[in-house]
């Protein structure tokens, strides 16, 4: 691995979370892959090790760092299971709205909460007929008195069922279209808000995917996030944020089916010799690292543009997510075609790579709309 010139902090939380990763992750992954169950044990060793408040201010109770810090702890959780690592990165997505757009109150209130890993956040955008079209959501928002009552459903929901509060977008003016769109905080238990169907999905089993259903919740008006219309503009500065990570997840999913297929070229014999003796096999391995450490460091890069502060990163990590998971497909493949036939049973770790890897070229925007997103920052910096 090309050294990265991480912080002593950084190596610090890397050890860290490798550790996890070798104590905690690996020996539970097979098994919640196979039952879907939430890895809440797992969970509970990442909160007491102080992993979820990693980019949260320290006058709200984290640690003060940035978005690199968490790529970082996601790139290592990935590499035993994408499932376990979304779950813990999840709640960030759900935090980062707070961190951009919320009042000091809000702050106050949740922040410190989600820094400890006491509660967990989740967002939610998609919904049925509304996925890369976020304009078409049908959930609504509307104001009564000091409060606000949403109806509608969202589903898709990374975290669903298991977090504690979600960062949800509704329409409170459906006739002004994605500017009618808005933000809200909204609690687990209160009135109204139930959880539908939890999906049962190829890959990331182990994360919790489900529907969030709204008839008549009232939440307090305190709980609007920036101003009424905001919402679009929020989601789009929240992926900004949240992209590098998910192209963390796909590295870290990269290097660990890659880590597999190293070790397994070595071990397994054919024609009297080990297979990774073979040209084919070492040049398909060649290909495989080159590619995720340029991922990588594409991933690296972003992040750190995001974390300079820069007003404009949303190509970079739309670059980000887009290459890496890319990547995670390709090399996810090829370690399941050097395990030959063995790579296609379940009882062999790279299946499962190759399932968790799919999603990270879908959620949090396709790579099609990553696409879109890069071709049209690149023309308006040519018209410039």
């Amino acid at each position: 691995m090309i050294d990265y010139l991480f912080t002593e902090e950084q190596e610090m939380i890397r050890g860290l979370s490798r550790q996890i990763t070798d104590e905690q992750i690996r020996p539970a992954a097979a098994e919640l892959d196979r039952t879907g169950k939430f890895p809440r044990e797992i969970m509970n060793v990442m909160a007491q090790s102080d992993l979820f408040g990693l980019y949260i201010e320290e006058k709200y109770g984290g640690m003060g760092g940035g978005i690199t810090d968490v790529c970082i702890a996601t790139e290592e959780f990935s590499k035993g299971c994408g499932g376990i690592a979304i779950s813990y990165a999840a709640s960030a997505l759900g935090t980062y709205p707070i961190m951009l757009f919320g009042s000091d109150e809000q702050k106050q209130k949740f922040l410190p909460l989600l820094a400890s890993g006491e509660k967990m956040a989740a967002f939610g955008l998609t919904e049925p007929s509304a996925g890369s079209d976020a304009s078409a959501m049908l959930t609504t928002a509307e104001k009564k008195g000091d409060k606000y009552v949403l109806n509608g459903m969202k589903h898709f929901v990374t975290g669903g069922s298991e977090a504690d509060f979600y960062t949800v977008i509704a329409m409170t003016n459906k006739s002004k279209g994605a500017r009618g769109a808005s933000l809200f905080i909204v609690e687990k238990g209160t009135h109204g808000f139930e959880f539908g169907k939890k999906e049962d999905k190829l890959g990331i089993r182990a994360s919790s995917t489900t529907e969030l259903i709204f008839n008549d919740c009232a939440i307090p008006k305190e709980n609007l996030l920036a101003k009424e219309g905001m919402g679009f503009i929020t989601a789009m500065k929240t992926f900004d944020m949240s992209r590098p990570g998910i192209g963390a997840q796909a590295v870290g999913i990269a290097q660990g089916a890659l880590d597999y297929a190293l070790k397994y070229a070595k071990e397994r014999k054919q024609f009297g010799k080990s297979i990774s003796t073979f040209q084919g096999i070492q040049w398909m391995l060649a290909d495989m690292a080159t590619e995720v450490e340029a991922a990588r460091a594409l991933v690296y890069a972003s992040a750190r543009e995001v974390d300079s502060g820069k007003k404009d990163v949303g190509k970079a990590s739309a670059m980000a997510k887009l290459f890496a998971s890319d990547v995670a497909m390709r090399v996810t493949t090829d370690a399941v075609q050097i395990f030959g036939g063995y790579g296609y049973m379940k009882e062999y770790p790279v299946e499962k790579f190759m399932r968790d890897a799919k999603i990270t070229q879908i959620y949090e925007g396709t790579n099609q709309i990553q696409r879109n997103i890069i071709g049209l920052a690149l023309i308006k910096e040519t018209v410039k």
